[in-house]
């Protein structure tokens, strides 16, 4: 039975979380040297150990997210899209004499947990229902598992970042896809939770 748990585990993680690697090698493309991956690295444990927090929350009865709220989830990824947007077209139009700005860096820890956080909103009506009949053996084999995939995910979108042929297209329209992908997510999560009737 543990076996299936684990299985179930995994499927479900990869399910409700397939869009992340899109998002992870968009900002890996972005992240220079090993601070830059580190930080993606730590904000992605953060974004996830915060779905993970309320989902457990919300199955043991304490209602941390109600259902109302989890669509303006959406505001984060959106918000965050339409300033990446506008750092990208700045920086397109700046003069060679101008300082490169902080975004070459990559996204900071913040940055990516919230993303992380917002595009996971949808994890957490997945995620309560499963572990409110898991008991407590199985919620701590669930959180162990994502957690692990986490990395997983992680090294996945690394991966693809650093493909020749992916790593040259996302250097050439990363700039334009990150922010189209962010601005995307969270219309996506607004339109679909209902906010806009």
């Amino acid at each position: 039975m543990e076996l299936g748990l684990v299985g179930q585990a995994v499927g479900m993680f990869a399910v409700t979380n397939v869009d992340d690697i899109v998002i992870l090698a968009l900002f890996f493309s972005q992240a220079e040297g090993r601070g830059g991956a580190a930080r993606l690295v730590a904000g992605q444990y953060l974004g996830f150990l915060a779905i993970l927090t309320a989902a457990i929350l919300g199955a043991l009865g304490a209602g941390l997210l109600p259902d109302n709220v989890i669509p303006y989830l959406g505001l984060l990824p959106l918000l965050l899209g339409l300033r990446a947007a506008w750092r990208a077209w700045r920086e397109r139009h700046a003069g060679d004499d101008e300082p490169v700005s902080i975004a070459a860096q990559g996204p900071g820890v913040l940055a990516v947990a919230a993303v992380t956080f917002a595009n996971g909103g949808d994890n957490i009506g997945v995620y309560v229902p499963v572990f409110t009949t898991a008991g407590t053996d199985g919620l701590v084999v669930f959180a162990a598992v994502f957690l692990i995939l986490v990395a997983v995910w992680c090294a996945a979108g690394r991966y693809f970042a650093t493909r020749p042929v992916i790593a040259r297209a996302l250097a050439r329209w990363g700039d334009f896809v990150l922010p189209a992908v962010l601005i995307g997510i969270g219309v996506l999560i607004l339109v679909e939770g209902g906010v806009f009737g």
